[in-house]
């Protein structure tokens, strides 16, 4: 499953659709303006919530959560002791844990598990100007929270570079 994801988001207040790749709306992301921390939804074509993104307000590194029904699924934060500043750790609420790196603000990343490919993001194979590609490679891996990992993910990196 590929999903294309238009790179003018991760602003607080923006809303932005990501297509499926036959251009179809899969998913909203709705940024959520007026906030404390930095908020986003993951909403299906209906406008159901499937996956809420915050800022965790009181961390040591900056580090986003992701709810699904209002429980912890996930937090994302930059692997401590990394000496490449590309490098994030998912540790999902069940105990496992989930590898991000690459070069993301390049957006050309992978989501690992225990070594192995669950989704690959990037630009290369896609003509369209600033969009970036999510691709799903296992069938039974969650499209929502990787898709939901690397807008954190990114988002994270972004907020890091402005602060350099």
């Amino acid at each position: 499953m590929k999903f294309l994801v238009r790179d003018r988001l991760l602003g607080i207040g923006d809303d932005y659709w990501i297509e499926d790749e036959q251009g179809r709306k899969a998913y909203l992301v709705d940024g959520k303006a007026m906030r404390l921390r930095d908020t986003f939804e993951l909403k299906d074509r209906q406008g159901r919530v499937l996956i809420d993104i915050h800022k965790k307000m009181l961390a040591l590194r900056d580090t986003m959560v992701v709810e699904r029904d209002g429980e912890p699924l996930a937090t994302i934060r930059r692997k401590r002791l990394s000496l490449l500043r590309n490098h994030y750790r998912v540790a999902l609420a069940d105990g496992t844990e989930l590898d991000v790196s690459g070069k993301i603000l390049d957006r050309e990343f992978v989501v690992e598990y225990d070594g192995e490919l669950l989704a690959l993001i990037s630009r290369r194979w896609l003509r369209v100007r600033e969009t970036y590609g999510v691709e799903v490679l296992r069938d039974d891996a969650d499209p929502a929270l990787l898709i939901a990992v690397a807008v954190c993910v990114i988002h994270l990196a972004e907020r890091e570079s402005e602060s350099d």
